[in-house]
């Protein structure tokens, strides 16, 4: 079911990738709801699909601890 949890998360952030203020709100969910496994693979999968986007990216370093 965490796989499913993952997989649910990265879709959505996909699809809220046109708002920066939707996709950090969801990213914010995603790390208070993973489990710490599934958050560095998120990480991971964020680095590459944040590559081409620097609005997004921007994102990763406000929600890193």
């Amino acid at each position: 079911m965490t796989k499913t949890m993952l997989a649910h998360t990265k879709r959505v952030l996909r699809i809220v990738s046109f708002d920066v203020n939707l996709f950090y709100k969801e990213l914010e969910k995603a790390y208070k709801l993973l489990l710490p496994y599934e958050l560095e693979e998120l990480t991971n999968w964020l680095l590459k699909f944040t590559n081409d986007k620097p609005d997004l990216k921007q994102c990763l370093i406000k929600i890193n601890p």
